[in-house]
């Protein structure tokens, strides 16, 4: 399948068959597709929480309100990223450029994230969301399914996972053997309403929601 019929088809799948199981080797092959998802300064600071424990997955599944992609998909991602990875051993993300490169980007990145805590929150969930686009196309063009998720209690599944105090959990990725199609796409607006040239005009606002 190529990409743009994987932009196209892809649905989120609340319904998976519990009994299929995806390969070793197909997850992996995931996963690194995930990690060539592009992040700031090169940091890499998703981290891919793979859960296959039977009785961590049912724990996890009463977080999530009982959700039932939590225990029937076939491969069950928490993505998580670390706030401090700019901070970890710094010189390992650019080792390959050239010295002048990383003379420069390395004391950069660091007046970019040091003491700045929501610059460091926002690039995880930025980071994490670029991550989980490319493994929901990925699974997509290798013929399955699967589920974004925010719908759970975060500081549950945090002590379940035993994440660490420096990191943060940013959702939830599913992936399958779907046994039910979506529903039909509820409503997609209309692109004049979500383009905007240049600037936006406050005017044209007020015009497409003059209840506002």
């Amino acid at each position: 399948m190529n990409t743009l019929e994987a932009i196209k088809s892809r649905r989120s799948i609340k319904q998976f068959d519990p009994n299929f199981q995806m390969t070793s080797f197909e997850k992996e092959q995931l996963i690194s597709l995930a990690m060539l998802s592009p992040t700031a300064f090169n940091v890499q600071n998703w981290r891919f929480v793979i859960v296959s424990d039977t009785n961590l997955r049912n724990k996890i599944s009463k977080a999530a309100y009982g959700q039932p992609q939590v225990t029937d998909s076939s491969l069950l991602i928490i993505l998580c990223a670390d706030l401090e990875a700019w901070n970890k051993a710094p010189n390992r993300y650019w080792k390959n450029a050239p010295k002048e490169a990383q003379d420069y980007v390395l004391p950069v990145m660091e007046g970019y994230y040091k003491n700045n805590p929501q610059v460091q929150r926002d690039e995880a969930m930025r980071s994490c969301g670029i991550a989980a686009q490319t493994l929901m196309l990925a699974a997509k063009s290798m013929g399955y399914d699967s589920c974004p998720m925010i719908g759970f209690d975060f500081n549950e599944v945090a002590k379940l996972i035993k994440l660490p105090e420096d990191h943060v959990i940013s959702m939830f990725v599913t992936i399958g053997k779907a046994m039910k199609e979506a529903w039909n796409r509820p409503g997609q607006l209309d692109l004049n309403d979500i383009m905007v040239s240049d600037m936006f005009n406050h005017q044209d606002a007020l015009e497409q929601c003059p209840e506002c």
